[in-house]
C-alpha cells in the first residue's frame, strides 16, 4: 500500500499547521496511566520537570508537574522511585516539545512490584537459572579480581580495604557503574562484559551498599540476571543487605551478605594461611620424626639379631651340620657296600656250587658225542664213535670200544 502524503511541493504545509495539526492529534488521546521509573526529578519554582523510563525497555519520555498539582500530591518523589502517572499528552508548537502534563502521581505499590518479581524469579527458577548444579566454586586465590561497584562509593572502600588486609598482593581491576536509577542495568551488563573478556579476571563481585527495596530493582532486572547466568567467569553478589533479595543473589555463584563478607569470601586470610602452613609442617615434621625412630627401632632390632651380630655363627652351625651328615653318610655308605659284599660273596658261593665246575672238581667228567651233545645214555653210542671227555682241569679224546646199554 502506497504511502500517504499530504500536500504537495507547490503547496506545502506550514510550521504552524503541523503544530496545530500534532496538538491537535496527540490532543486526542486524553488522559493516560503510565508505569515508569524516574530518571531525573528537576525542581524549578515550585514545579517539577522530570524523564519517566520504561521499567524493563530503553523508552523515556519527559513529564511535568505544576505547582498547583504537586502541592496536591501526598508522599515524597525522586529520582529511581518506581511510580504510575496520570497524564496528559501535550505538544507545544512553538518550542516544538512533547511533554507529558502530570496530574496525579503514585508510588507503585510494594505488593504489585513484589508479586512481579517472585513471577519472575520463578519463571527463571523453573529453566534452571539458580539451580546449585550451576554454580561454579570461586578459585582459592585468584590473580585479579573484578569489582563493579559504585565510583568512590563505601562498597568499593570496604572490599578492597579487606581484601587487601587479608591478602596485601591481591590486584583489582575496578569497574564504576550507576547502582541505582535507570542507568544502573546497562553500565552494570557494560562493566559485567568488560570484566568477562579480561582473561587475567578470575571472579567478579558486584557491590553496593544496600539500600531500599526500590533502589534495588535494577539488580532483579531479567536482563542483568540472565547476563550473569552466561557469564563464564564466577560472579559474587555483595548488595549489602539483608532483608530484601533480589534475583542477582539467586543467580550469583556466591552470595555475600556485605561488601566486607564479598572481600572475606573471595580471598583467603594470609595469616590463617600461614598459621595452617606452620601446622601443617609441624604435623608433617612429628610424623617423619615418629616414622624415622620407628624404623631406626626396627633396623636396631634387626642387627641386634645373632646372624648379623655375629655373621660366621650360621656358618658355624652349618659346617657342624656338614660334618655330621658327611660322617653320616660315610658310615651309611660303609654299611651298604659292606651288606652288597656280603651278598655278593653269598651269590658267588651259591653260583659256584651250582656251577659245572664244582661237579667236575668232584671227579666227574662230561663226554660229547663227535656232533657236540652230551652223551647221556650208552645207547646213543656205538663202538667206533669219537667222543671228547671234559675233565675239572682239560679234555680228553676217546673211542668207544664197547658199549653197554642199561637192561
Amino acid at each position: 500500500m502506497a504511502e500517504r502524503i499530504t500536500g504537495t511541493p507547490d503547496e506545502p504545509w506550514s510550521v504552524d499547521r503541523l503544530g496545530a495539526e500534532l496538538k491537535g492529534y496527540i490532543g486526542r488521546l486524553g488522559h493516560l496511566w503510565v508505569e515508569g521509573e524516574i530518571t531525573q526529578w528537576s525542581a524549578s519554582r515550585g514545579n517539577v520537570f522530570g524523564k519517566l523510563k520504561d521499567v524493563s525497555g530503553d523508552s523515556t519520555v519527559a513529564f511535568n508537574v505544576w505547582s498547583s498539582t504537586l502541592a496536591r500530591i501526598e508522599g515524597e518523589f525522586g529520582q529511581g522511585d518506581r511510580v504510575v502517572l496520570l497524564v496528559k499528552p501535550d505538544y507545544w508548537p512553538r518550542a516544538g516539545t512533547l511533554s507529558m502534563i502530570t496530574q496525579q502521581i503514585r508510588h507503585v505499590g510494594l505488593g504489585d512490584l513484589l508479586a512481579r518479581l517472585e513471577a519472575l524469579r520463578r519463571a527463571l527458577a523453573a529453566e534452571g537459572l539458580f539451580d546449585a548444579s550451576r554454580k561454579r566454586a570461586l578459585p582459592f586465590l585468584p590473580g585479579v579480581i573484578g569489582l563493579i561497584t559504585g565510583r568512590d562509593s563505601d562498597a568499593e572502600k570496604d572490599v578492597l580495604r579487606n581484601a587487601q588486609l587479608r591478602w596485601p598482593g591481591v590486584r583489582f581491576r575496578v569497574e564504576h557503574a550507576a547502582v541505582q536509577g535507570d542507568q544502573t542495568v546497562p553500565t552494570v551488563l557494560a562493566a559485567l562484559e568488560r570484566l568477562e573478556a579480561d582473561p587475567e579476571v578470575d571472579v567478579i563481585v558486584i557491590a553496593r551498599g544496600g539500600g531500599d527495596f526500590q533502589n534495588l530493582l535494577g539488580f532483579s532486572d531479567e536482563r542483568l540476571v540472565r547476563a550473569v547466568a552466561a557469564a563464564t567467569t564466577p560472579v559474587v553478589s555483595a548488595i549489602g543487605h539483608e532483608n530484601d533479595r533480589p534475583l542477582l543473589d539467586d543467580v550469583a555463584d556466591l552470595r555475600a551478605s556485605t561488601p566486607t563478607d564479598a572481600a572475606k569470601r573471595v580471598v583467603p586470610d594470609v595469616a590463617e594461611e600461614l598459621a595452617r602452613i606452620a601446622q601443617a609442617r609441624a604435623q608433617l615434621r612429628q610424623r617423619v620424626t615418629q616414622l624415622v625412630a620407628r624404623e631406626a627401632e626396627r633396623l636396631e632390632g634387626v642387627r641386634s639379631r645373632p646372624a648379623l651380630a655375629r655373621p660366621e655363627t650360621l656358618i658355624d652351625v652349618r659346617a657342624e651340620d656338614l660334618a655330621r651328615l658327611t660322617a653320616r653318610a660315610d658310615e651309611l655308605a660303609g654299611r651298604v657296600v659292606e651288606v652288597a659284599g656280603q651278598r655278593l660273596d653269598h651269590l658267588r658261593q651259591t653260583l659256584r656250587a651250582l656251577s659245572p665246575q664244582a661237579t667236575l672238581d668232584r671227579g666227574y667228567a662230561v663226554v660229547q658225542t663227535a656232533a657236540g651233545s652230551v652223551a647221556r645214555d650208552a645207547a646213543t653210542v656205538a663202538a667206533g664213535d669219537a667222543l671228547l671227555v671234559t675233565l675239572a682241569s682239560g679234555t680228553l679224546d676217546a673211542q668207544v670200544t664197547a658199549a653197554h646199554p642199561e637192561l
